[in-house]
């Protein structure tokens, strides 16, 4: 493949899989606007940021059948129609309820991207180029944390609210047409793939039976659901707490961002030289690390905004060595089943996402302490899981060797 092929392909799939994020992002700056004009509280409409995580994590779960079934476009094309249409309804949401709702159908609609884009890498791409293509594509995801939030602050600030979801609509509208025109089909329909209900349980039961896949997909979904937590926490701790305007909190975001972008392309360079686990052990160590401090600072109350955000992008920076690496680890099994496992892979990275999401939902009039407990924990679980998981993997492997060399034996006889 050619590089400026292999260009196109790998930006066509990061706007897919940027769908969910930047929807999730461009919005945040709004909520104490949308709060006062539809007459709630902040509390309620961080709700429709849950049932977002609710929306991609089960949403997921049906376009991995579909995707197995009808091809890789299809299914785009129908989860991004149920986008814009969710769309069109935040825009003329009159009640926070309505709103939730939207939210919720947004959410199913928009995460077939992040689906079929993990899927169509494992079509495309030999396994040894995993983590860098993954590295590649979170270029681009976190990219939109750079931007979303800073425009949706002037968006909120001069047009309204209602103008972020116009927005939205727009830019996936446009991510629509360079779908049709620009990707291509990786993956023909299978007629013998069956859609009822007993038959997919098995095929994911199978999945989440691979203990390569349940180890590193784990691994990566509760240390990512850090970005979650902060995501969910940082408006009422920024705006809130340490007094930012929507403007300023944009910038915060686009700062951090910033640095999962960097750390996302050092990964790439550090694969050249090092291998993915060493990269997973070091990356977690020096993330616990960082998260300990964190605590220890913010139950002191030690930190103000400045040393907050600085101490915050150290912690996040890890992650653009976890996430690709994980993801990688976790989806090089499948060849056949690939949309199975992308759409399991997503569907436990929401998940975890919407409970780190709700439990700082649940403690949002406490304080970066609540942020930075929550953060850690989910970083040292998710090492945890890393390193019971290898154990495992490694057992099985001289398990296999020596049953191999037992066979021998008898067939020497």
């Amino acid at each position: 493949m050619d590089k400026q092929k292999k260009f196109k392909l790998i930006l066509v799939l990061g706007l897919l899989t940027s769908v969910g994020p930047f929807s999730v992002d461009m919005y945040l700056p709004a909520f104490n606007h949308i709060a006062v004009d539809l007459n709630t509280s902040i509390s309620n409409v961080m709700y429709s940021l849950s049932t977002y995580f609710i929306g991609i994590s089960f949403g997921q779960l049906i376009y991995g059948s579909l995707l197995e079934r009808f091809g890789r476009k299809k299914p785009i094309y129908v989860g991004l129609t149920i986008y814009l249409l969710a769309c069109t309804g935040c825009i003329f949401a009159f009640s926070v309820e309505m709103l939730i709702a939207m939210r919720f159908f947004q959410a199913v609609g928009g995460c077939v991207g992040m689906v079929a884009a993990r899927a169509m890498v494992r079509d495309i791409f030999p396994p040894h180029e995993f983590a860098k293509i993954f590295s590649s594509l979170m270029l681009i995801v976190a990219v939109s944390p750079i931007l979303a939030p800073t425009f949706g602050g002037y968006v909120t600030a001069s047009l309204g609210w209602h103008f972020v979801f116009v927005f939205l609509f727009i830019l996936v509208s446009l991510v629509f047409v360079a779908v049709y025109f620009m990707l291509p089909q990786t993956k023909n329909p299978d007629t013998h793939f069956s859609l009822r209900p007993l038959p997919i349980l098995r095929k994911y039961r199978e999945v989440i039976a691979n203990v390569q896949f349940i180890s590193f997909a784990l691994t990566g979904a509760i240390s990512y659901s850090v970005v979650y937590t902060y995501i969910t926490g940082s408006p009422h701790v920024f705006m809130d707490k340490f007094h930012a305007s929507e403007k300023t909190y944009g910038w915060i975001f686009a700062v951090v961002a910033a640095g999962l972008i960097i750390s996302s392309q050092l990964n790439s360079l550090a694969l050249n030289r090092f291998q993915s686990k060493k990269i997973l052990r070091t990356a977690f160590s020096f993330q616990i690390v960082i998260g300990v401090i964190f605590v220890l600072l913010a139950t002191a109350e030690l930190l103000d905004m400045y040393s907050a955000i600085g101490i915050i992008i150290c912690f996040i920076f890890c992650q653009g060595f976890i996430f690709p690496n994980a993801s990688a680890f976790a989806m090089a099994p499948f060849e056949k089943n690939a949309g199975s496992a992308s759409a399991m892979l997503g569907f436990l990275q929401m998940m975890t996402g919407a409970a780190s999401s709700a439990l700082m939902g649940i403690f949002q009039e406490g304080s970066l302490r609540a942020m930075a407990m929550i953060m850690t924990a989910s970083t040292i679980i998710g090492f945890m899981i890393f390193i019971l998981g290898e154990r495992k993997m490694d057992k099985a492997a001289s398990a296999a060797l020596f049953a191999e060399e037992d066979l021998e034996l008898i067939e020497g006889f």
